[in-house]
């Protein structure tokens, strides 16, 4: 998930460097939301992990 995070946000820097505002804009959106989702997932794994053990 972390790797789709990051390939929407090399695709909004490309579109932000060609001057495709609205294109830039959604993709960054869509990075941060993935981000935030891995970030969720992840920190949830950790906590699981420490629970289990």
């Amino acid at each position: 998930m972390l790797y789709y995070a990051l390939v929407f946000l090399v695709i909004a820097l490309v579109a932000a460097l060609f001057g495709f505002g609205g294109i830039a804009s959604a993709s960054a959106g869509i990075a941060q939301i993935l981000f935030f989702v891995f970030l969720v997932l992840f920190l949830g794994a950790l906590v699981f992990r420490a629970v289990k053990s």
